[in-house]
């Protein structure tokens, strides 16, 4: 692609780079310079006008982000995600339905790496989104860049990213009460719109003593398919409370403990084909915390490891959270 400024005569099928105010109204960069475009912008005594011209092989910079979103997702039903009508060289790749972003960061870094001129920015791997949230921007920088490198850059990524839709439509809410502890009814609210900001319904919820028994007895019993744990007092060992209890109703726990802050409490097991989560008591805030990042993989049918848990300590360290009872920077 050549750029820079050329006479007024010599622009025809030309891009034009800046745009220009003309008596007939505003001419907006990016255009593609007709006979009357170029008859307006003489008439405002324009002589000299800044342009790209495509050279063969180069692709407008609309047609080369649509090429590239297509191979990027090329069947967007079944990657849940919906493709926006390129314009001035973007395209948004939007999320169909609630679910969580799955991204080949490989690929997609290789993509970057083709030419500076073609890009694409997305959400981290693993955002959850709600229906209609933008999972990624491909941007062409310049008006036009070469076909070859357009074709690498597709052939380096396809299929690279989708949304993981929710797999679960129910969930079981287990909460343990102590004597002379708060109500847990703003806890419920929070935990129930995180359960409906993925899509799924609040099957139950189940008040009881904290006692291992009944904690025991109302995992067991609590309609859902998947069991979520809220304890009036903060677990704080594998063999504490909530873990035995899910133990005693035979389940396992799998993972105690997250390098996420907060959230550091949360517990992850399975009671049968269920899978159960002990929420760490920031989990009463509707703010960010280490659970929502499991809770939402989990809802989704991504598989969660003790390893994948681990590896969340980078960025894991998120917002203070104003009720936290002892703030991270707390002065010496």
């Amino acid at each position: 692609m050549k750029f820079g400024p050329v006479d007024v005569d010599a622009a025809l099928g030309a891009v034009l780079a800046h745009s220009l105010k003309l008596d007939n109204g505003r001419l907006r960069k990016g255009v593609i310079l007709t006979k009357d475009h170029l008859q307006h912008i003489r008439q405002a005594g324009i002589g000299q006008i800044t342009v790209a011209r495509l050279d063969p092989g180069d692709i407008h910079e609309n047609d080369a982000a649509e090429r590239l979103a297509r191979a990027l997702v090329p069947d967007p039903k079944a990657a849940g995600l919906r493709i926006a009508a390129p314009f001035t060289g973007r395209v948004n790749i939007l999320a169909d339905t609630a679910g969580v972003v799955v991204l080949d960061v490989a690929a997609l870094e290789r993509f970057n790496a083709i030419h500076p001129m073609i890009t694409i920015a997305t959400v981290p791997p693993f955002q959850q989104m709600a229906a209609g949230g933008m999972v990624a921007t491909i941007k062409i920088i310049a008006y036009a860049v070469p076909g070859a490198d357009v074709a690498q850059a597709a052939d380096s990524a396809r299929a690279a990213l989708r949304l993981a839709g929710v797999v679960f439509g129910t969930v079981g809410l287990v909460v343990s009460n102590i004597v002379g502890g708060p109500p847990n009814d703003k806890g419920i609210r929070a935990i129930t719109s995180r359960v409906q900001a993925l899509g799924m319904t609040l099957a139950e919820t189940r008040e009881v003593a904290h006692d291992e028994g009944e904690l025991g007895e109302a995992i067991q019993q609590i309609k859902g398919e998947m069991v979520l744990i809220l304890t009036g007092s903060a677990t704080s060992d594998p063999n504490d409370m909530a873990p035995s209890a899910l133990r005693r109703a035979g389940g396992k726990v799998e993972r105690f403990g997250m390098p996420v802050d907060p959230g550091n409490l949360l517990f992850l097991g399975q009671l049968a084909a269920r899978p159960v989560i002990g929420l760490p008591g920031c989990a009463r805030s509707p703010a960010l915390n280490g659970a929502d990042w499991v809770l939402a993989r989990v809802a989704c049918g991504i598989d969660v490891t003790s390893a994948d848990i681990a590896g969340m300590g980078v960025g894991g360290l998120l917002k203070e959270i104003p009720t936290r009872p002892q703030p991270r920077n707390t002065p010496s």
